[in-house]
């Protein structure tokens, strides 16, 4: 059964590894913690990661963002992310919603349900009528994905696609 789970201490091991093995920047979703040491990811990562879903000591710049990781069963296969609100920068760049799907699970439809599961969250959580995300335009399995879940072309710059998903 695939459903999304919000970032927790419960389930640290396997977050570990899955934050840990996903890289630091793959078609355009970032991860800072690529390769950080167990001790640093239980006192330092995590802790940032549910501080930031409270508002907690965000860094100048930062929003408030959820981490939910995607799980087949018991087996993490993705990370969502959810950013409450935007700035000017994440407007006119991520939006709301980044994610990422482990390698060895891409092709196998997660992406496309773990955003469905997303928006569905995301909605409950953001204000604006239309859902803003943003996909490298070399990465047309990503567009596709987007597209699938009422996404549709706002604009683009020489590298990417800005999408939308309009409130229904």
């Amino acid at each position: 059964m695939l459903y999304l789970k919000e970032a927790n201490f419960q389930d640290i091991e396997k977050e570990y590894e899955f934050i840990t093995q996903l890289p630091t920047n793959e078609n355009g979703f970032t991860n800072p913690d690529y390769g950080v040491s167990r001790i640093d990811f239980e006192n330092i990562v995590l802790p940032r990661i549910i501080n930031n879903s409270k508002g907690i000591d965000l860094p100048n710049g930062y929003v408030l963002s959820t981490e939910y990781f995607l799980w087949n069963d018991d087996i993490i296969v993705g990370l969502f992310r959810i950013r409450h609100k935007l700035n000017d920068f994440l407007r006119n760049g991520g939006g709301h919603i980044g994610y990422g799907i482990k390698k060895e699970y891409r092709g196998k439809g997660y992406a496309s349900k773990g955003l469905s599961l997303i928006i569905e969250k995301a909605w409950s959580i953001i204000e604006e009528d239309e859902i803003y995300m943003s996909v490298r335009k070399d990465n047309i399995a990503s567009l596709i994905v987007q597209k699938k879940n009422g996404a549709y072309i706002h604009h683009e710059d020489e590298t990417h696609f800005y999408t939308r998903i309009k409130r229904k």
